[in-house]
């Protein structure tokens, strides 16, 4: 970046935002919708050759986007995520967190659909699972909570799954009941932890903290047999990084609607 746009990135003239996982499915199609909104986006990456590959798709369609390396789960990348933000924007007004894994993969011949392989669980799958969607995610956000706190109104959005509802899995009615994929459930259960927790220290602030629920779609994680085209998979994250002041903090959505925790 030369010094003259350096300049103007650091003022409030741009809404500025970094979406992890930010080069493909979910991630990619989020900067999409908000760079239709004339967002500037940083994706977080942790190959830098396809990031560079997904800025490039993104400036054709005339978004402005620029990328980072940012591996999520590797916590010495995030002081680098910190010192480009500190460079070049001096701010953060939107935080995506959408880079997720799942181990307990479908396509695995360890895993048989609608199974409960919950007792006989590999540790390491938990953890590893546990590292990515869950520790990794709180130590970036605490890590770039003082860009946020720079922005006039931040928003941070937890994309989590529906498969992290307690209350759908324990309900023999519900539509998830019979998916139980512990590791993976279990993440995103704790990341609507983080959601409600740090949203209650925030209350007093601008910022606002909500979980995502993006829906079962078409990517290299939800498979084809998912229900919604890729190009319907960011419009709730995007809506909650673009709340209005009176808009909720502290909730769990999936496309304007609440989900029970």
């Amino acid at each position: 970046m030369d010094a003259c746009h350096n300049a103007l990135m650091k003022t409030n003239a741009y809404k500025v935002a970094l979406i992890t996982g930010g080069n493909r499915g979910l991630g990619l199609q989020t900067a999409r919708e908000l760079g239709r909104l004339g967002i500037h986006l940083i994706l977080g990456v942790r190959d830098p050759k396809k990031g560079k590959a997904a800025v490039a798709e993104l400036k054709k369609e005339g978004f402005h986007a620029d990328i980072v390396r940012l591996d999520v789960a590797d916590l010495s990348t995030h002081a680098g995520a910190y010192d480009y933000i500190e460079k070049y924007y001096g701010k953060l007004d939107i935080l995506i967190n959408n880079a997720g894994i799942w181990k307990e993969s479908a396509n695995s011949s360890s895993y048989v659909p609608d199974s409960n392989p919950t007792s006989t669980l590999p540790m390491e799958i938990l953890r590893e699972t546990f590292e990515t969607n869950f520790f990794g995610t709180v130590a970036l956000t605490q890590c770039l909570l003082p860009h946020i706190h720079r922005a006039p109104a931040g928003r941070i959005v937890n994309v989590s799954s529906i498969l992290g509802s307690l209350t759908l899995h324990s309900n023999p009615a519900s539509p998830i009941y019979l998916h139980k994929v512990f590791a993976y459930d279990a993440s995103k259960t704790a990341l609507n932890a983080f959601t409600v927790h740090l949203a209650h220290e925030l209350g007093n602030t601008p910022i606002k903290v909500n979980s995502a629920h993006p829906g079962w779609v078409k990517t290299e994680m939800g498979g084809e047999g998912a229900d919604l085209d890729i190009s319907e998979g960011g419009k709730t994250s995007a809506w909650l990084a673009t709340l209005p002041v009176n808009g909720p903090t502290g909730g769990y959505f999936h496309i304007g609607q609440p989900i029970p925790w």
